[in-house]
């Protein structure tokens, strides 16, 4: 699409210019109106302008018309009173729905002042390039690729920018994954100080479900048993001893007997003697202590039997444990001693599992991570392989435009003129034009080559060049 008319009347400081299907060069000095043609075009596209005064002044309404050799007409309007331009666009007579969206669809900033981008900052440059990549997204893209969201990105920016963005070391995912490892690489150490103080081979389930007061019961009721056994080793040793001390007691009770009626025996005899009255009655007392030491002797014996009975019973149980073989109790409390020595280690063990296990979540998480920030810079290759690219040769690695190979700080002034011409002629149902501001800061060669470039490819420009002429000179080139 090219144009086939261009027309200016009172707009900025043009009074009235017409400019043919032609590519011209407006030269003349400063102020002579030369980039009042190009501000009026400009603004016949895009409804913009850095401008105060859009309406020369003196004149109640300012106009640009725009012909093409497609049948498109472009008539803006300012009235001096109005903040804001009437736009009628109508090809082949009929109205173009949503005009202003439909010029921007045909047209290109870089197209619109592209001496201007070669001034501007590195940075600037290489964003307005990848802006002209054309790949569809949303907001609903990002999530479909990441799950989220991403925070801390300039959603402003174009595509290829914003995922160099969301994987740059200073974002989100990068400066969190950092933040993460280094969490993890503290808990991990934490985790192998702590095994360093637990013994080798612990048995968590093991030493957790040991039940020490059971053990310590077993422990003390085959102590028990011992000190039976004990007991009754020592008790049946003692029989004899024990049984020779009931025999003395029988022994001594029977010669105190014996002892006590020879002395009554012989003081009855001296009564008899000192009172015969009384000799029938001590006689008859005397024939029955006979009997009575017969009593005696009975119950001596009686208690003699007694008290063996008793030893005979006492050493019985004894024999039913002095013949046991004591059991040996230092497996049981060695058992014991390491139970409790290991128990004393589970809650530094389950602190260390629990540090492991946020490892491993912390890791979970970093991968993730690694994952979203390698996509970030798989995602431009592939999108690079979808998108429609207004330049060839151009291709995009770490968020950076490359032409050929070569970033944009590495081109020539010359060199990216041909980028911005490319440009203006990458899209076939665009408005093949390039306004050219200030064609006098590129050197006679380079003008000559970028002017030659874009009749080569019939492209359409309309340049502005200062020079010493009063007046504005329109020359068709």
């Amino acid at each position: 699409m090219k144009t086939s008319l261009i027309k200016i009347r009172t707009a900025f400081g043009v009074h009235e210019t017409q400019i043919s299907d032609k590519s011209v060069e407006l030269t003349g000095k400063k102020g002579s109106g030369k980039s009042s043609v190009l501000d009026a075009i400009r603004y016949a596209l895009t409804n913009r302008s850095d401008r105060d005064y859009i309406v020369k002044q003196g004149a109640d309404e300012a106009e640009i018309i725009i012909e093409t050799d497609t049948g498109l007409r472009i008539d803006r309007k300012r009235k001096v009173d109005m903040e804001t331009s009437n736009l009628n666009l109508k090809e082949n007579g009929l109205n173009v729905p949503r005009p202003q969206t439909f010029l921007d669809d045909i047209i290109t900033p870089l197209q619109l002042n592209p001496v201007e981008f070669i001034s501007k900052p590195i940075a600037e440059q290489n964003r307005i390039i990848l802006n002209l990549i054309d790949y569809k997204w949303d907001m609903q893209t990002i999530q479909g690729w990441f799950g989220e969201i991403p925070q801390g990105v300039d959603w402003k920016q174009n595509i290829l920018s914003v995922l160099d963005q969301i994987q740059a070391e200073n974002g989100v995912y990068y400066q969190t994954r950092q933040q993460i490892n280094s969490e993890k690489l503290f808990k991990r150490k934490a985790a192998e100080d702590i095994g360093l103080s637990i013994p080798d081979n612990f048995n968590a389930e093991k030493w957790e479900a040991y039940d020490t007061g059971a053990k310590y019961q077993e422990l003390s009721k085959i102590q028990q048993e011992n000190g039976k056994i004990q007991r009754a080793k020592m008790f049946r040793d003692s029989y004899e001893s024990k049984l020779r001390g009931i025999q003395a007691d029988r022994d001594i009770s029977i010669s105190n007997a014996k002892d006590a009626i020879s002395a009554e025996r012989e003081g009855l005899a001296k009564t008899i003697e000192r009172l015969k009255a009384e000799i029938r009655a001590a006689e008859d007392k005397l024939s029955g202590l006979d009997s009575k030491y017969q009593d005696k002797v009975a119950v001596a014996e009686a208690e003699f039997n007694e008290a063996k009975a008793k030893l005979d019973a006492d050493t019985g149980v004894a024999n039913e444990y002095a013949d046991r073989k004591p059991v040996d109790t230092a497996a049981i409390q060695s058992e014991i001693s390491t139970a409790e020595a290991m128990k004393k280690h589970l809650n530094e063990y389950y602190r260390m599992v629990r540090m492991q296990q946020e490892v491993d979540d912390l890791q979970g998480k970093s991968d993730a991570l690694t994952e979203k920030i390698e996509l970030a810079r798989k995602l431009p290759g592939q999108i690079l392989k979808e998108a429609k690219i207004p330049v060839e040769g151009l291709t995009v690695e770490k968020g950076i435009p490359l032409v050929h190979g070569l970033p944009l700080s590495n081109l020539s002034d010359g060199e990216k003129l041909d980028l911005c011409v490319d440009v203006a002629i990458s899209n076939p149902k665009g408005l093949q034009i390039i306004l050219i501001d200030g064609a006098e800061r590129l050197d006679d060669k380079s003008r000559a080559a970028l002017y030659a470039k874009c009749k080569a490819k019939g492209l359409q420009f309309i340049a502005t060049r200062t020079t010493n002429d009063d007046e504005l000179k329109v020359t068709e080139l």
